[in-house]
């Protein structure tokens, strides 16, 4: 090789192919997990109405929607998450200055 000459530089990526060889997918990662995304049965433990953690499940009040069980504290709890309405829970009071003013 003459030291005149410089060794041509080859790029560390080339665009025009891969350069690794290692592309196809692992066993395992051929299907998607089902786990991760849609989950079997969601368990809440905190109840929505007071916020607070629930450490023995036995015995309490619960409401399974779907997929998911919420527990609550008491029977007038559950009574209150389910007399709820669903669309907001407090009505917004009217705005009397209709001049873009945030409500609520």
């Amino acid at each position: 090789m003459n030291p005149a000459t410089p060794a041509p530089i080859r790029p560390v990526l080339e665009f025009d192919k891969l350069n690794w060889t290692a592309t196809d997918a692992m066993q395992r990662d051929k299907e998607q997990s089902h786990r991760l995304h849609e989950p079997e049965l969601m368990i809440s433990t905190v109840d929505p109405i007071t916020g607070v953690e629930i450490e023995d499940l036995s015995g309490r009040p619960y409401i399974v929607d779907g997929n998911m069980v919420i527990y609550f504290e008491s029977e007038e709890t559950r009574k209150a998450f389910q007399d709820m309405p669903i669309d907001h829970p407090f009505r917004l009071q009217d705005n009397p200055y209709d001049e873009g003013e945030a409500e609520g």
